[in-house]
């Protein structure tokens, strides 16, 4: 079976870029470090 040709992503729907925009910026924060005086806070908490 052929595969179909990637559509570039200016040709995709715009619900389609803001998804991909969203998910980028959620992994960014996901992988950001804890600054050391939040962890400090936190311990303090518990």
């Amino acid at each position: 079976m052929p595969q179909r040709p990637r559509k570039k992503a200016e040709d995709d729907a715009p619900d389609q870029r803001v998804g991909r925009a969203l998910r980028g910026v959620y992994q960014e924060t996901v992988e950001e470090t804890v600054p050391d005086e939040m962890l400090d806070l936190l311990k303090k908490l518990g």
